[in-house]
């Protein structure tokens, strides 16, 4: 039996909403989590990339609370396992590397850690394990390790490496110096000069790194180890505790860590690498057609070039453009410039200024049961299309402003309505009066559809009291 401390432990960081890359990605469902390019979420990717046997121990992924379900259910489609923590709120990458750090010292004080973000695209699935294999070397000397990666262009969407003198031994590096995202002139310079993509993936024994946190950020590690001694296991997920985790001031490994510390070091690599960070990047690293076009869903181009154009639905049909990106979702449009998708998430903040819902919110909202979609709405009514899992049940509950009617178009219903049980198939309908206490399940084994028609003086989803709940919320 091989000692786990020949092992490496992974850790997927799921923060983040993507919004650069809206209106696909958004918070209600963020980049790493959507299929942008295949049948795989990079999360789904990233979490089969650290399944090599005989190299990595089981995972640990760490996400937000709203998330946890997306998390579980896409794993469970891969037939992946994990350690799942639960961030309660968003601290930056400074916070969730300690929490890490200190969930790893708990069960592998021994392993080295590797920590990589979920939306990442790596296609040398043999490099990338070297890489983390040699990181981990380095780090088991008492290095805390980043992998760099070699340029390919001079890009202006990465922070940079400046490497400096070789580590006796190994094939790494002293990390010399970090660097922002530069413009356009300096990426050349930088280019020139031998320096690193950032790739933001980092390698170090658990209490390496709590020891340089605690040396230049100790209220994080404080916060972190407070967090997870009070931490509740909820269903398969470990819950930090939020009064302790937010107390954790807010900022990123690199400027907590990597930027301060005289234990740094870099390990270059020249496998083929993306974070997918706006729709430019998208475009470089999906496959195209002849004419240099990225195309999904029902598209239709014509004399058109070098562009992104991804519909949801409805047929999106583009005509004379060049080097342009097309999002068609159902509940919004995005027209850009592919030079200039980085300003989308200007555009996202913008939106959020006049609060407009689409910002942040899918037209389809996935929930631990399955999800539902609007379908139409107005003034005092709302219709919905909702989905529920085999096995699946929404809470127990009641509403105040609206009355509901269900009606039954795929699989079996099993229907609660204040002291009454019904098994409704399809076509059969249930009316849910206002103030009545009901519940939705499917204890069947296909997925039930239903359309649900609210009529009421108010149908916003703040009118839901929950008197029960499977999954804890």
């Amino acid at each position: 039996m091989i000692s786990p401390s020949a092992y490496i432990v992974p850790v997927i960081m799921c923060g983040g909403s993507g919004s650069r890359l809206w209106p696909a990605s958004r918070t209600s469902m963020p980049k790493q989590f959507i299929k942008l390019l295949g049948d795989l979420s990079t999360f789904q990717a990233a979490a089969l990339r650290v399944s090599a046997p005989g190299v990595f121990l089981r995972p640990i992924i760490l996400a937000g609370n709203d998330v946890r379900f997306i998390v579980a259910d896409q794993l469970a489609e891969i037939g992946v396992e994990a350690h799942i923590v639960l961030e309660p709120v968003r601290r930056d990458s400074a916070a969730a590397v300690a929490a890490a750090a200190c969930y790893a010292a708990e069960r592998y004080p021994d392993a080295v850690v590797v920590t990589l973000p979920a939306d990442h695209v790596i296609e040398d699935q043999f490099g990338f394990v070297q890489a983390c294999q040699k990181a981990g070397e380095v780090a088991r000397t008492g290095a805390i390790m980043t992998i760099g990666i070699r340029p390919t262009h001079p890009a202006t969407s990465y922070g940079y490496i400046k490497a400096g003198t070789c580590i006796q031994g190994t094939d790494a590096f002293r990390l010399d110096r970090f660097v922002e995202k530069p413009d356009a002139e300096t990426a050349v310079t930088y280019l020139n000069e031998g320096y690193l993509w950032n790739s933001g993936y980092i390698a170090f024994q658990p209490d390496a790194m709590l020891a340089e946190l605690e040396t230049y950020e100790p209220d994080i590690v404080e916060a972190a180890r407070a967090a997870l001694a009070r931490a509740k296991t909820d269903l398969d997920f470990v819950r930090l505790d939020m009064g302790a985790f937010q107390q954790a001031p807010k900022t990123s490994i690199d400027y907590a860590v990597m930027e301060r510390t005289s234990k740094a070091g870099v390990l270059p690599v020249a496998f083929a690498w993306s974070d997918v960070g706006n729709w430019d990047l998208l475009w470089q690293a999906a496959k195209k057609d002849v004419d240099g076009n990225v195309l999904r869903g029902r598209v239709e181009i014509l004399e058109a070039s070098n562009s992104v154009v991804h519909s949801e639905g409805m047929l999106t049909a583009v005509v004379g453009l060049d080097d342009v990106v097309v999002i068609a979702q159902q509940d919004a449009v995005l027209v850009a410039s592919r030079e200039k998708s980085e300003q989308v998430k200007d555009l996202v903040a913008l939106l959020r200024t006049k609060k407009q819902p689409e910002a942040d919110n899918h037209i389809r909202m996935y929930r631990p049961w399955g999800w539902y979609q609007r379908i139409d709405f107005g003034p005092r009514f709302q219709v919905k299309r909702i989905y529920v899992k085999p096995g699946g049940c929404l809470s127990l509950q009641k509403h105040y402003h609206r009355a509901e009617h269900w009606i039954v178009v795929k699989g079996t219903a099993e229907v609660t309505v204040d002291e009454k049980v019904l098994v409704l198939h399809e076509n059969a309908a249930a009316q849910i009066p206002i103030g009545s206490v009901h519940r939705l399940a499917n204890p069947g084994r296909i997925p039930l559809e239903i359309i649900e028609v609210q009529v009421g003086s108010y149908t916003g989803e703040d009118d839901i009291v929950r008197l029960e709940d499977s999954y804890g919320r």
